[in-house]
């Protein structure tokens, strides 16, 4: 079938990488740069280490490391605020720091409120600032993605979509991944996985995509329960950074499915991690999915070295126990309950990747799904 696939920016791979972000900056022509990095990894002295290369080029730097969880309409504001009139915008940190960094590269090139581009209301800014994304959490891929998630004023998850979003050089380094608690490592991870999962088994599945997250399954697979019990595995470490961005540009180019419905339905009812909503969800509902035995299904069982789709709910579930995951909802989760729950799943804005999953969902399968999850221990 006839398919294109989005461009992917220049990528360079290499342990200690982030030490060049500042002759980097300096290539792009950049006199001026703004960094947007999370708040613990500026405690850490890491952004002081970038700020020291940038000036050591000449280039001066701002800063704002003011956020920390799910990326906010007010972080997002106040990011545009430090990049207006930057040259050069470098992204340092998870999922959250990248979309704000490259969401706020595109507003200060038009001065546009980041409302203003939100669930694609308005063509995004065709000069948008030249963006550096060093990522050191391996899951969202977020570094070559032209989707960027934030919570808009009424705290539902709101999407800005576009190539104008995109990075241009995207520096991997799996040094900067090593202090991720394993914990956090294994949620990333399987957000990676099924990332990569989703783009190549749903109804916009086409060979260009497949081919990047045929290979991220593989990697993952191979590596991802090393990164969690083994932190300075650099190997390791390297497979999975690099899985997780290869899952990246599958998603940019085909999307996902059930999985990230519901995570993202559980994101708009109360506080959690993407990464451990996505394992829940796809964990409840992938011996569902697979009853669809379409051939992109067992192609993506190969790729993690199973004989058919069928094997695939037994592996998953394995997966998770031996990196770890509990099946437990935070704490907030208690007052709610699945109908609340299943009308999340139901949202507008939650509906393109309900429609693009393989098997049709129904109203019923959405109720039957929220009740799986909402039937997960809670947090004390």
């Amino acid at each position: 079938m006839p398919f294109s696939t989005s461009f992917v920016p220049e990528i360079r791979f290499g342990e200690n990488l982030h030490e060049t972000i500042g002759a980097a900056a300096k290539a792009f022509g950049g006199k001026t740069a703004a960094l947007i990095i999370d708040s613990f990894l500026a405690q850490s002295g890491l952004a002081e280490r970038v700020v020291a290369q940038l000036k050591a080029e000449g280039i001066e730097v701002r800063v704002f490391s003011d956020f920390a969880g799910e990326p906010k309409i007010a972080h997002v504001r106040k990011a545009t605020e430090t990049v207006t009139g930057a040259d050069v915008v470098i992204g340092i940190g998870g999922g959250s720091a990248l979309d704000i960094a490259k969401i706020a590269a595109c507003c200060a090139a038009s001065g546009e409120d980041a409302m203003h581009y939100a669930l694609a209301a308005n063509p995004l800014p065709k000069n948008p600032l030249k963006k550096i994304m060093v990522p050191t959490t391996a899951g969202t891929g977020s570094e070559t993605s032209a989707t960027n998630i934030f919570a808009g004023p009424e705290g539902k998850k709101l999407w800005i979509w576009g190539a104008e979003t995109k990075a241009d050089l995207v520096l991997l380094d799996p040094a900067l991944t090593a202090t991720l608690p394993a914990t956090l490592t294994a949620w990333c991870g399987m957000d990676a996985f099924i990332h990569a999962f989703e783009a190549a088994t749903n109804r916009n599945a086409h060979a260009g995509g497949k081919f990047y997250a045929h290979e991220a399954l593989r990697l993952l697979t191979d590596a991802l329960e090393t990164a969690v019990k083994e932190p300075n595995d650099m190997e390791g470490r390297g497979k999975v950074l690099l899985g997780s961005c290869y899952a990246g540009i599958a998603i940019d180019n085909c999307g996902t499915a059930v999985a990230h419905n519901i995570s993202h339905a559980m994101a708009g009812l109360a506080p959690v991690h993407h990464g451990l909503a996505t394992a829940l969800g796809f964990e409840a509902t992938l011996a569902w999915l697979v009853e669809a035995d379409t051939a992109d299904l067992n192609a993506a069982a190969h790729a993690c070295g199973l004989a058919d789709a069928a094997a695939l709910p037994a592996f998953v579930s394995d997966l998770m126990n031996r990196c770890g995951i509990a099946r437990v909802l935070p704490k907030a989760f208690s007052a709610l309950d699945a109908a609340a729950l299943s009308e999340e799943m139901k949202a507008p804005e939650n509906q393109p990747m309900r429609r693009s999953t393989i098997r049709e969902i129904g109203d019923e399968d959405i109720a039957r799904f929220a009740a799986s999850i909402m039937s997960l221990p809670k947090a004390a």
